[in-house]
């Protein structure tokens, strides 16, 4: 099984960057890049080459789905698993957003002390 050490954030918010990297990093051991929009996410992805990607749907110019499409573009990136986060989870969204190639969906506001071993369990199951 591969593993999970290198993490993408894309989020435009930047308090919940830095709630959401220190989660990240203090508690989850993880090495984290943070971007704050898609434009930049696409320029970095390549070259920081994340295990996984958390990724906001909200964002000005390139949206979420938007940079999901854009990233799945690029051949090293086509398979890296991406997860969204965002305060919009009805179930149809959800969905959605998993029809469009996400492995799952994180809701805000996410509690900061669990957030690592969430992602964890997403990629324990992605990968299994």
């Amino acid at each position: 099984m591969a593993a999970l050490n290198k993490i993408l954030l894309v989020e435009d918010e930047p308090d919940i960057q830095t709630i959401t990297q220190m989660a990240l990093e203090m508690l989850g051991g993880f090495q984290v890049e943070v971007c704050s929009c898609g434009k930049d996410a696409i320029a970095a992805a390549p070259r920081y080459a994340p295990d996984l990607i958390l990724l906001d749907v909200m964002m000005p110019g390139l949206d979420g789905p938007s940079t999901l499409k854009e990233l799945r573009k690029i051949p090293s990136l086509a398979r890296t698993p991406i997860v969204f986060v965002t305060a919009k989870v009805q179930r149809h969204e959800i969905e959605a957003y998993k029809t469009l190639g996400a492995l799952d969906v994180i809701s805000k506001p996410f509690d900061p002390m669990t957030l690592a071993a969430n992602v964890r369990q997403i990629w324990q199951q992605a990968v299994t």
